[in-house]
């Protein structure tokens, strides 16, 4: 038998021990680690037979921020017509559009932005709707009696899910309503403390609002921001267009910043259906 024969059968030989092993050693660690695996699967799954809805809003100098002052600035670094590319400097403050509040927002040695777990970024959403409530009341809650009836018709939450309120509040962005009541005072629905003391007993990653703040507009102590992040859990402030997804079903990828020591900030963030 010639040499390069030889060769070729040991070649052979070896990639499949290699495959062999590889196979076995994925299998291994997908049945120790099924979040690990099974996540990522599934928004890849979703991706290719669903859609993908922008749960992002556009973020300009314009867009309501607590403070009133822009959460964004823009002036030209380098002009096309003068370089033939073209950037902006841009001035952000972390807690302003669709964005990450990180434990470190409410603590003072928490998990910064860029040291949140990746596979807490793609996670089941789960939505609890309280649209008819808050056309009542501006400053309705999710309460914990909303999660045990969501419990009660969809099943147990999903283990790493990220849980939104949904309000309708998102279709008032550009209004000084998204913000304010009539009289100035803030006004926006939120987490009722209740609700998110049950969810820190489940496996959930993450709360997420279609509006200004987790807490609601009327909030004076900020007991959702005060206890949900300082637990080690994050927020999403500033969703939209939860209208077109399911209670139950999606997937959520939260493009977070990763700016080392960050307390939050500006995220794109998207839902596979």
């Amino acid at each position: 038998m010639c040499n390069h024969c030889v060769m070729e059968g040991v070649k052979r030989s070896m990639l499949s021990r290699r495959a062999l092993l590889g196979g076995a050693l994925v299998a291994g660690a997908a049945a120790a680690m099924p979040g690990a695996f099974l996540r990522p699967a599934l928004a890849q799954a979703q991706a290719q037979a669903g859609r993908v809805v922008d749960l992002t809003h556009t973020y300009d100098s314009d867009f309501p921020t607590f403070d009133g002052k822009p959460g964004i600035t823009y002036e030209w670094a380098v002009k096309f017509e003068d370089s033939g590319y073209q950037l902006h400097k841009l001035t952000i403050f972390e807690h302003t559009g669709t964005h990450i509040d990180a434990p470190l927002h409410f603590s003072a040695d928490g998990t910064s932005v860029d040291e949140l777990e990746p596979r807490s970024l793609v996670a089941p959403l789960a939505i609890i709707d309280i649209t008819d409530r808050a056309r009542e009341e501006a400053n309705a809650t999710v309460e914990a009696a909303d999660i045990e009836a969501w419990i009660s018709a969809n099943g147990d939450l999903p283990a790493g899910a990220v849980v939104a309120l949904r309000s309708g509040w998102a279709a008032k962005v550009g209004q000084p309503a998204f913000r304010n009541d009539e009289a100035g005072a803030f006004a926006f629905p939120g987490f009722a403390k209740s609700a998110t003391d049950l969810l820190l007993e489940h496996d959930v990653a993450a709360i997420g609002v279609d509006t200004l703040s987790l807490d609601p507009g009327n909030s004076a102590d900020f007991a959702v921001h005060n206890s949900w992040l300082p637990a080690g859990r994050y927020g999403i402030e500033g969703l939209a267009n939860l209208e077109e997804l399911p209670v139950l079903g999606a997937t959520i990828v939260v493009g977070a910043p990763k700016h080392r020591g960050g307390t939050g900030g500006p995220a794109r963030v998207l839902a596979l259906v």
